[in-house]
């Protein structure tokens, strides 16, 4: 098997204080090795072992592969014209899904894999290298299961969110509808499925609907996470930590008692700074979770309607800029928070025994991630050990 050493790092994030400064573990001067899919080796570029071959990276930044834990990638079509509205003064709500659900419905197999492969490209040339998907544009039984086929053969890190929104169908009887996610819908998804999720909010599913969606779940092998508080203080983060959810999702809209909820349970409170931006919704207060002891995450929520990004780089300079993170919070919470999120322990770090997952930047240190916004600074990708791009 092929040994690879990166030299001459010039600041290297490994996210393990046992290595060097920090939480971030940072080390000067670094170098790493990875044989195969994993990490081998990290220390000092005067001491790396001798290798198959040696990359001098010349003083660039190397940090951990991005890992986006929430993503809406299977669909069909845009909402421009939405997003055009909103900024015209519309207000967000959550019926503007339909209009995605009614294109994904149309779309061929063929068509929403060739999206998704577009989509993952982008996240990739960002430095994504881990990233979860949901279904939830198709809210019919075949729509909702092909989708988590088609996205089964990207990542293993995909989630069944029949209880997106009740469909046109079944307006008059959402009760119904939570019959069909908890039964015919749930049996059909769950071979492809990892995670199963609920939208516990206004415009969506109520608390207890949503436990029941999650019990149903659980029971059948799913690991439970939760969109929740995204457009109002509501029972979604409470629902999260009694139901031990992995990950809160948006956490907009928080009250003193959902803060302690999350510093004192297992649940993540994965932020999505691009819906903020996308839709004018403020900010949540991130200074507020850590203080209290919360773990938090940040992820891009790449959708059509409410946060069509794919890059974790900008969503990094907005939880700076508008969640008061540190910039050194803001790396840790898109990489190791991330992992946590989806409940892993190979990703989010560069360490020994770790995937090689890797992302070097035409930087000299991850603080260039918030310093320079909306500035490509990706020199190349590793994804378990494969170089996903090379600068020219």
């Amino acid at each position: 098997m092929t040994t690879v050493a990166l030299t001459n790092i010039g600041s290297l994030v490994t996210n393990d204080e046992t290595l060097g400064v920090g939480p971030l573990g940072l080390l000067k001067d670094a170098a790493l090795v990875f044989e195969g899919e994993h990490i081998s080796w990290v220390g000092p570029t005067a001491q790396a072992p001798a290798t198959d071959q040696q990359i001098d990276l010349a003083g660039r930044a190397v940090v951990p592969g991005f890992v986006d834990s929430h993503a809406h990638l299977m669909f069909a079509g845009e909402r421009s014209a939405e997003f055009a509205a909103r900024m015209a003064g519309g207000k967000y709500e959550a019926g503007g899904i339909q209009s995605t659900v009614t294109k994904t419905r149309s779309a061929t197999d063929s068509e929403l894999e060739r999206n998704l492969l577009r989509l993952v490209d982008e996240l990739h040339r960002s430095g994504i290298t881990t990233f979860e998907t949901k279904s939830g544009y198709g809210l019919t039984t075949v729509d909702e299961a092909r989708a988590l086929k088609i996205a089964n053969r990207l990542t293993p890190e995909t989630t069944f969110l029949g209880a997106h929104v009740v469909p046109v169908e079944f307006a008059d009887d959402p009760g119904g509808y939570v019959e069909l996610v908890t039964g015919d819908m749930l049996d059909a998804c769950a071979p492809n499925a990892k995670w199963i999720d609920v939208f516990c909010d206004r415009g969506a599913f109520d608390g207890d609907q949503a436990r029941a969606i999650l019990k149903a779940g659980k029971a059948r092998g799913l690991l439970a996470r939760v969109h929740a508080n995204q457009l109002q203080a509501g029972p979604g983060v409470a629902v999260a930590v009694e139901m031990d959810a992995a990950s809160a999702d948006h956490c907009t809209y928080l009250t003193d008692t959902d803060i302690e909820l999350l510093a004192g349970s297992n649940t993540v409170a994965t932020l999505l700074p691009g819906a903020e931006f996308s839709t004018r919704s403020p900010y949540p207060d991130a200074r507020q979770l850590l203080d209290a002891g919360a773990t938090v995450a940040i992820a891009t929520d790449c959708n059509p309607g409410s946060s069509f990004t794919t890059s974790m780089p900008f969503c990094i300079a907005l939880a700076v800029r508008d969640m008061y993170l540190t910039p050194d919070e803001a790396v840790w919470s898109a990489t190791l928070g991330g992992a946590r999120a989806l409940r892993r322990t190979d990703i989010g770090k560069l360490t020994v025994g770790a995937r090689a997952d890797i992302l070097a930047l035409n930087a000299p240190s991850h603080l260039h991630l918030a310093y320079r916004p909306g500035v490509d600074l990706t020199h190349q990708v590793w994804i378990g050990g494969k170089a996903h791009r090379v600068a020219s």
